[in-house]
């Protein structure tokens, strides 16, 4: 078989490729409204040192923004995408089916997931096992029998808690925000019963995901509110009703400290330095991807990954902590600083 026609049909592409990027002179970037604010201060950061056009930032939630980053290569396709959780096996394996050949991984630092409230409302330190109680579909009873959740009021759960209505207002199933609240508040709230504890071993021995979908299914009676991507609408609706709590990122609640407060988990509130220090059990790292493939096709990326990796961004001083975010560890920082700049690419058996 002659091989030539295919070399040059693949030297034809590429090139048109990079002749229709000439014409776009704006990074496009999409995905996670946790990270939106981060990637947003670098964009407009790059844009006054740079000389060229601010990148466009597109608050698209994090499932989503995998959909389209995973849609191909080319001038029509976006550019890199922010993450509030890490890329899953599956979503790397449409991006390589799709032609995304090869993704780079930049691990930002760490963001605080936190239920908040009102400043007026009353005062809360619940733990994950009664967070659990109080959204999830099915709960166990006094028999460890999984029943439909009976829990109407905080004190239905333990008679400490206010007897107040549960109304917890968060994200859709498409948000990376939904992702880490089921599996750092529901996975280890289901795990703190014995009942739920020996579901999951029993599932790990016959390769069955019974406990999986108990963690995984929150309650659908009106006691949580999906309240869009929009942080905002979630702010103003908590301002509303003093009895009612929210889900997001430290960085938003950072950005709303003079309306709302974080309710501390299991002793420890939602602070930098509880977050940083390992003591908040709230804690996820967040992440910008980018395609390898438009580095050096599309104008200024390289440059722009330069910007958000540079100690002035995201070291324990840099602007980004000023918006929110927990640094990383400096050897960590200098470890992921080091992999993005190099082009350093993501593999399949490093995700699940």
């Amino acid at each position: 078989m002659n091989k030539a026609p295919i070399l040059a049909l693949a030297v034809v592409s590429a090139c048109a490729f990079a002749t229709a990027a000439e014409a776009r002179d704006q990074i496009r970037v999409v995905g996670s409204s946790t990270v939106y604010p981060f990637t947003t201060a670098v964009a407009e950061q790059f844009g006054k040192s740079s000389g060229g056009k601010t990148p466009v930032v597109e608050s698209t939630g994090t499932g989503g923004g995998f959909k389209i980053f995973c849609e191909g290569v080319g001038v029509d396709k976006a550019d890199a995408s922010n993450a509030s959780r890490r890329i899953k096996k599956s979503e790397f394996e449409l991006c390589d089916k799709n032609g995304v050949k090869d993704i780079i991984e930049l691990t930002v630092g760490f963001d605080g997931l936190t239920i908040a409230q009102s400043k007026d409302g009353p005062a809360l330190n619940l733990t994950r096992k009664q967070v659990f109680q109080a959204l999830a579909e099915k709960v166990p009873n006094d028999k460890g029998e999984l029943v439909d959740n009976p829990y109407k009021n905080w004190s239905d759960i333990d008679p400490s808690l206010p007897a107040t209505k549960i109304e917890v207002l968060g994200p859709p199933p498409t948000s990376g925000t939904r992702d880490s609240f089921h599996e750092l508040f529901l996975e280890k709230g289901a795990e703190a019963f014995d009942s739920l504890k020996a579901m999951k071993k029993k599932d790990e021995e016959a390769k069955t995901k019974d406990f999986e979908k108990v963690w995984k299914s929150i309650r659908k009676d009106g006691a949580y509110v999906e309240a869009g991507e929009n942080d905002n609408v979630i702010v103003q609706k908590l301002e509303g009703n003093k009895n009612a709590f929210g889900i997001f990122g430290y960085s938003f609640l950072e950005e709303n400290a003079d309306k709302l407060r974080g309710v501390s988990i299991e002793g420890a509130e939602p602070t930098f330095e509880n977050i940083s220090g390992g003591k908040y059990k709230g804690a996820r790292p967040l992440f910008v991807y980018f395609k390898k493939a438009h580095i050096g096709v599309i104008p200024g990326l390289d440059k722009f990954i330069a910007e958000y990796t540079s100690e002035k961004a995201l070291g324990e001083e840099g602007y980004l902590t000023e918006k929110g975010l927990v640094a990383l560890p400096k050897e960590a920082f200098a470890k992921s600083a080091k992999a993005a700049n190099e082009g350093v690419t993501l593999k399949a058996d490093e995700l699940k």
